[in-house]
């Protein structure tokens, strides 16, 4: 028996996907896309990295090593679709233990015995534990739970205790990249010069009077270009036109949509369902033997929404009723029983704004104080708070505008939770809240609620029958043998009244075709088995039964002319319309006259107040490089003719006002800090992976 299911015989634990989640940590990852694993061709290798070959039996290795925690967490199989997401796992973990070991090795960060033994049963248990072992009945971590869990391993097979050995690398893994990660994150410093700087950039405006003149004012028919000046403008512009391997498709799509018998079937059975379900004693037992649900016994703590097919249709849902059936957007039928309908542990929800004080002294955390008290200041006259958080905050919820979420009094730190508990209306709480982990300035944004509910659900998937299916797959394989070529695709297609549709661009590790997910296969035939005026067989996708044919090989280098031809016409087509434009315009002295020239298309504005910092001119668009030469100019002054790439601009100054000199840029060194560690752990990995000159072979794989 699986440790899993021993463990949630005996303490009701449902570990989860810890193992999972982890490895998202350590290298990102998308959960949801699919491949097969088939091995195809001689070739042994899936890739490099920093030079070194990455054979298929390593990468297999390493892809059974996910898998497996993957089966002792959920005691199942991975979908087809969780098995794309182990193995970009698997080569994103191959990639990392390449290229980290030896930083970590270099730095000297380690995680001790002690560390670990502290995540996994002291006081600083890690956040995937704490969110899987929750006691069902509150929905908040349960320590009993976990003290159970760890007693069990004394019973646990071998196997078992192996499986257990690796979260425990897994967590001791995901602690060393979050320490390197800190420590990069925390050693960014901004100088004063570097926040004066941000301080004019976003301090300096100037109210300009601009004349736009979009490139359509001039006639297509008046500018003419020859193949020669369209490959000189690609040679100058190499780095603009640089392709990977592609491939183009046409394909045609025979969807699996349920019949009206099959809708019809699947209603009749889940209004039996509901017949039953008003005669049980225990609604979690059937919903859980009936419902094709992910998770179809529930509790809905204070503050959490809802199914939103249950609110949809219902404004109060009273204990003891059952609602539906009701279709879902996931085209399915669903109905949901009203187990328990009770006063729950009261949650509040807040945003704030962390200033850290971690490693200074007390001198340094009394200027932090005073930074948290002027931007307390600022939040209670601002008409968001959001902003703010994103501007200041200093820990991982400012992305989302310091927004906390629900909680309850004790899922918080004393001095914090006893703020927030302690006000009596939603707002800016009126003093800077000082904990273990630094300076708090908290909104308050939803006033404690308590209704809690207990939901049983019994959901149908809506899908198509056997016969619907074998009528597609019949439709399907006769035009795929009845079509030889591209020709005879493309003229048996409109006999039929199929649609064809294109997929051009296709990369080697596209998972989708257009809007059809889930197409690995039809991609991987693309790239290893196709040739250009092949018909392929039927495909069998999640939704539909796909025939593709490919029309064109891109193979990688800088761009031929035909690859790119309507680009780069319109793209030299343009530096002769701006050229045309600039020398129509010469002579004049204002913009009035200049935009009779062109009165019907031209436009004529003005901004009061725009910013050195801005990229962006109301009422034009995007004009980065008009916008560095108006704050180039003098007052009074017009600007030559300026190239876009939405047109030509020409722009008169009527005043400048320069960002006045302040006595302390603090403020503005912490912006360019915090830009700056937002970044950090994505462009370590960006470089990191640019070091190790990755090069990725999968596609002949999966």
């Amino acid at each position: 028996m699986a440790l899993i299911k021993k463990i949630r015989q005996r303490t009701g634990l449902a570990i989860g996907v810890i193992a999972v989640g982890l490895i998202f940590f350590l290298v990102g990852g998308d959960i949801l896309s699919p491949n097969s694993t088939l091995l195809g061709g001689a070739q042994t290798n899936v890739g490099e990295i920093a030079g070194e070959k990455v054979s298929y039996e390593e990468y297999m290795q390493k892809i059974e090593e996910a898998k497996f925690s993957f089966q002792q967490n959920t005691g199942r199989n991975p979908s087809e679709n969780e098995l794309y997401s182990i193995r970009e796992q698997a080569w994103q973990a191959l990639i990392v233990e390449r290229m980290f070991a030896a930083q970590y090795e270099e730095l000297g960060l380690a995680v001790s015995d002690a560390e670990l033994v502290d995540m996994v049963q002291g006081r600083n248990i890690i956040a995937e534990l704490r969110q899987q072992l929750t006691n069902p009945e509150t929905g908040e971590f349960d320590r009993q739970q976990l003290i159970a869990f760890l007693q069990s391993l004394e019973d646990a097979t071998p196997q078992e205790r192996a499986f257990w050995a690796q979260q425990e690398r897994l967590f001791a893994n995901a602690r060393l990249r979050l320490k390197y990660d800190n420590l990069l994150t925390t050693a960014d410093y901004a100088t004063r010069a570097e926040g004066r700087m941000e301080h004019k950039m976003a301090n300096t405006t100037a109210d300009v009077e601009h004349l736009f003149i979009p490139y359509y004012a001039i006639s297509d028919n008046d500018v003419t270009v020859t193949d020669n000046e369209l490959k000189d403008y690609i040679k100058r512009n190499k780095e603009k036109f640089q392709v990977s391997n592609a491939r183009d498709l046409e394909y045609v799509s025979f969807p699996l949509t349920p019949s009206a018998e099959d809708s019809s079937i699947v209603s009749r059975e889940i209004n039996r369902l509901k017949d039953e379900f008003n005669a049980v004693d225990s609604d979690s037992v059937f919903a859980m033997r009936n419902s094709e649900a992910a998770n179809p016994f529930r509790t809905y703590l204070p503050g959490e929404s809802l199914p939103a097919s249950l609110t949809r249709n219902v404004e109060d849902p009273q204990e003891g009723t059952i609602y539906g059936p009701f279709l879902t957007e996931r085209s399915s039928y669903v109905v949901y029983k009203i187990t328990d309908k009770f006063e729950g542990t009261p949650r509040m929800r807040a945003s704030h704004i962390l200033l850290g004080v971690e490693g200074l002294d007390e001198t340094q955390k009394a200027q932090v104080r005073e930074q948290a008290e002027n931007i307390l200041r600022e939040a209670q006259e601002a008409p968001e708070f959001g902003p703010l958080a994103q501007r200041y905050g200093q820990d991982g919820t400012a992305q989302r505008g310091g927004d906390l979420g629900w909680f309850a009094q004790d899922d918080f730190i004393e001095d914090f939770a006893q703020a927030v508990f302690a006000s009596r209306s939603t707002g800016v709480i009126p003093r800077v809240v000082e904990t273990e982990y630094g300076f708090h300035i908290i909104k308050v944004t939803e006033m404690p609620q308590t209704q809690s509910y207990r939901i049983a659900t019994i959901e149908l998937e809506l899908m198509a029958s056997d016969a619907t299916r074998n009528e597609a797959y019949r439709n399907a394989d006769y035009f795929a043998s009845s079509s030889s070529n591209h020709k005879e695709f493309r003229a048996n297609a409109e006999q039929e009244g199929y649609r064809v549709v294109q997929a051009n661009g296709l990369n080697q590790g596209a998972r989708n075709l257009n809007n059809i997910p889930n197409a690995r296969e039809v991609v991987r035939w693309a790239f290893n088995d196709a040739s250009v005026n092949k018909v392929s067989d039927v495909f069998e996708l999640d939704n539909a039964y796909v025939v593709a044919v490919l029309t064109n090989k891109t193979e990688e280098g800088t761009a031929s002319l035909e690859q790119v031809r309507q680009e780069v016409t319109t793209l030299v087509k343009n530096e002769k319309k701006a050229a045309i434009i600039a020398d129509r315009l010469k002579g004049k002295s204002s913009l009035a006259e200049m935009k009779a020239l062109f009165e019907e298309e031209s436009s004529l504005g003005s901004t009061p107040d725009l910013k050195l910092s801005a990229t962006v001119i109301p009422g034009v668009g995007f004009a980065p490089k008009a916008i560095g030469r108006i704050f180039g100019l003098e007052t009074g002054q017009t600007s030559e003719p300026i190239s876009e790439d939405i047109g030509v601009l020409v722009a008169r100054v009527n005043a400048l006002t320069p960002a006045g000199e302040i006595a302390d840029y603090a403020r503005y060194q912490s912006q360019v800090v915090m830009n700056a560690s937002q970044r950090t752990a994505y462009m370590v990995m960006m470089a990191m992976e640019d070091m190790a000159q990755v090069k990725d072979y999968r596609y002949r794989f999966f």
